[in-house]
């Protein structure tokens, strides 16, 4: 099986490119970012304390998360419930990079990550698929952008989808999740050594498809 990894800080582009990117070759595309939203979620609607990780992890055995491909397209599914359009509300972005830094929750998720990219040609997208999901990946690229021009992109996204939240807020909560990301102590956001990285925040998301594309041989 061939896989590609894309790691990157939040807002840098990676999931829209790694969508278009898997289309035009044809693989599967895996969100595993999503996988981590639908833990959140499950504890936002709990009531739990998303930095409280005795009560995060008391949860996950009785929490399932499934991916499901509809008509080509992700869905995620909590608890055998869709949630993949409630899992991009704002509020679920700061609960996935809370959950995310707890070992457990990670060790749960990264078994079904791998399980769907050893039976499938595929392309993966988040914080540790490099360099700790599939450390042996075909291809590996760390995409990242400004903070700044993360958090324009964000809140676009979310003006778009009626989400009342302003620009400020966005880029507070992108600047706290790259410092979570980078420093939680299980497999942090990090660029692999042998990953290609390139900047993206004066390029088109057609330039970037085209970058990733022209090293995939």
């Amino acid at each position: 099986m061939k896989n590609i990894a894309i790691d990157g800080p939040a807002g840098a582009g990676k999931s829209t490119a790694a969508k278009i990117v898997a289309k035009k070759l044809g693989i599967l595309y895996l969100d595993t970012g999503a996988m981590y939203r639908a833990i959140g979620l499950k504890a936002l609607k709990l009531g739990i304390n998303t930095r409280d990780i005795p009560a995060v992890e008391a949860m996950l055995p009785t929490t399932s998360v499934e991916i499901k491909y509809v008509d080509d397209v992700q869905n995620i599914f909590l608890d055998g419930e869709n949630v993949t359009g409630l899992i991009r509300e704002h509020a679920v972005s700061m609960a996935a990079s809370d959950v995310s830094a707890i070992p457990a929750v990670r060790l749960k998720l990264v078994e079904l990550q791998r399980e769907i990219a050893k039976k499938n040609d595929c392309i993966l997208d988040g914080r540790d698929i490099g360099t700790y999901v599939l450390p042996d990946a075909n291809y590996k690229f760390f995409i990242t952008a400004t903070a700044e021009e993360r958090a324009n992109r964000r809140f676009k996204e979310l003006m778009e989808k009626g989400q009342n939240v302003s620009y400020d807020e966005v880029l507070t909560d992108i600047v706290t999740r790259d410092r979570n990301d980078s420093t939680r102590a299980f497999a942090p956001l990090k660029k692999a050594d042998d990953a290609f990285e390139f900047d993206t925040t004066t390029m088109s998301i057609d330039q970037v498809v085209e970058e990733l594309l022209n090293r995939i041989k």
